[in-house]
């Protein structure tokens, strides 16, 4: 009787063995590895912990390196002991384009870190480096992960806005926190630089009207935010967005684009079932799109929808030259979806 085969085993993933600690709580270790795609949130990390480090001992000498320019040598002579013995902190960009000098050396340093130095390790995603990487996840080094991802879901930069404040111990409410995520949710160091600049100009609590008042341009001119709201079925505050951004300068062809875009998402998600991680993969977006589309989607009806993208269709028309009154059929577009797409005589 033949033996039976055995069946082949997917090779298991590096086992993650050392402390993963968020960005703003970053802390001093021999080998610190800032991993991941968001570089603000990286920056951030690194700044942070050069505070610390300087608080400790203002003598702290700091070091740069780049690993795809690595010269032979460079990380131990900036890891030798100096005459005074002064806390060293090594900070190395573009560890996922690093060199093989830099890789081999890298290696043989967390074999055996140097003392009151601390190595930071920048690495940006990809499979370069990839060595270096699991020897410090294994442990070796006594080093830590610092994981900066991108902030895509609106729910994670809600969470930063309020962490900022939090930091600050400053009050903000949910309002404000939308107002600042809608206004600068494309960039989020424009969006902390939003919110250091509340925290530095205002005082008290920081509500919607206080972020209005600072950043009404920013705020109420933003295409995708008249969007949101009608599709909310807000059609007074819609109306109201839309008037006060086409007085600001606003072309009208982004707006209907907005719409158009938030609409069709919100098509691809309709009646599907499943996971938002499951959705996105099937559907081609992100899960955070997946999400703000069930949310949105929450009082339409399919018929009303389809309506509505036909409705789109002849305002996107009528706003490149087919209409005489932009203005008006952009207004007509914005009742219609504020209504659900309910039959009614625009």
């Amino acid at each position: 009787m033949a033996a039976r085969a055995t069946p082949s085993k997917t090779p298991a993933k590096p086992r993650v063995s050392i402390e993963q600690v968020p960005w703003n709580r970053v802390r001093p270790a021999p080998i610190i590895l800032v991993s991941g795609p968001e570089a603000f949130l990286a920056d951030r990390a690194v700044s942070r912990l050069r505070e610390l480090l300087r608080a400790e001992d203002p003598a702290l000498e700091v070091s740069d390196l780049e690993a795809d320019n690595y010269a032979n040598g460079e990380l131990a002579t900036l890891a030798s002991p100096s005459l005074f013995g002064e806390p060293r902190l090594i900070r190395v960009a573009n560890v996922e384009k690093c060199n093989d000098a830099f890789l081999d050396e890298a290696l043989r340093y967390i074999e055996n870190p140097a003392q009151d130095t601390y190595l930071v390790l920048r690495h940006g995603g990809g499979v370069r480096g990839k060595k270096l990487l699991d020897a410090i996840r294994a442990g070796q080094g006594g080093g830590i992960e610092v994981p900066c991802l991108e902030l895509k879901r609106e729910a994670d930069k809600h969470d930063f806005v309020g962490a900022e404040f939090s930091t600050a111990d400053r009050r903000v409410t949910p309002g404000a926190v939308r107002a600042l995520v809608s206004a600068f949710a494309d960039d989020l160091a424009e969006l902390a630089a939003a919110v250091r600049q509340l925290l530095a100009d205002s005082s008290g609590d920081v509500t919607e009207s206080t972020v209005e008042r600072y950043y009404s341009g920013r705020v109420e001119t933003n295409a995708f935010r008249v969007a949101d709201t009608a599709i909310a079925g807000r059609g007074g505050e819609a109306l109201g967005l839309l008037r006060h951004a086409l007085a600001s300068g606003a072309d009208p062809v982004p707006v209907v684009a907005a719409f158009a875009s938030k609409l069709r998402t919100m098509a691809k998600v309709a009646g599907s079932r499943g996971r938002s991680g499951e959705l996105a993969s099937k559907l081609g977006l992100a899960p955070w799109q997946v999400e703000r589309a069930q949310r949105d989607l929450q009082g339409w009806t399919e018929e009303g929808l389809a309506r509505s993208i036909e409705f789109i269709a002849e305002t996107d028309a009528q706003v490149k030259g087919a209409g005489r009154d932009p203005v008006f059929a952009l207004e007509r577009m914005v009742s219609m979806i504020s209504a659900r797409g309910a039959v009614r005589q625009y």
